[in-house]
């Protein structure tokens, strides 16, 4: 789960497209880049470390694709009986590795997980015996995923033309 939200200093043209390009391909090197962006090498690795401390690029990583290792996919609605243990459940939530993804919503319930795990026996232990007993957990819905459309690490960007007011 990730912080709140921070407030970024604004990117300008040269960090959208650096971003754009390592969003598709993490491993570019720093040649490729600056071949690419019209910029020195050492200017590029400049960059990215501005952007890494700045917390704009969290980390490298690789991508694995989840069909190879945790086959099963759903999305599980979670409401909280006692709004006490939310700080309790958020720590459960960073330290399961079935839960890829957590977010606190709107609506019916407090939370939306995407979990993975390897078969839908896992998924069945880690509903009814691992989250059941989260102390605040009230109710669970989940939703398994049949098949996957869309699943991509690449983030719109904002755009960099100012807008021209009328």
């Amino acid at each position: 789960m990730s912080e709140p939200e921070a407030a970024f200093e604004p990117l300008d043209e040269l960090d959208q497209k650096l971003l754009a390009r390592l969003m598709r391909q993490g491993r570019a090197t720093w040649a490729d880049l600056a071949d690419e962006l019209g910029v020195t090498a050492p200017a590029i690795a400049q960059r990215v470390r501005r952007l890494e401390d700045r917390g704009v690029i969290r980390q490298f990583a690789a991508w694995v694709a989840p069909e190879a290792v945790a086959p099963v996919t759903a999305w599980v609605a979670v409401r909280l009986d006692r709004a006490d243990q939310r700080e309790h459940f958020h720590q459960r939530a960073l330290e399961s590795d079935a839960i890829q993804e957590c977010h606190r919503v709107t609506g019916d319930d407090d939370y939306l997980l995407k979990v993975r795990c390897a078969s839908v026996a896992a998924l069945d232990e880690f509903l009814s015996i691992t989250l059941a007993r989260w102390p605040g957990v009230g109710r669970t819905r989940a939703s398994l995923v049949l098949a996957t459309v869309k699943d991509t690490p690449v983030l719109p960007l904002p755009d960099g033309k100012k807008k021209k007011k009328n």
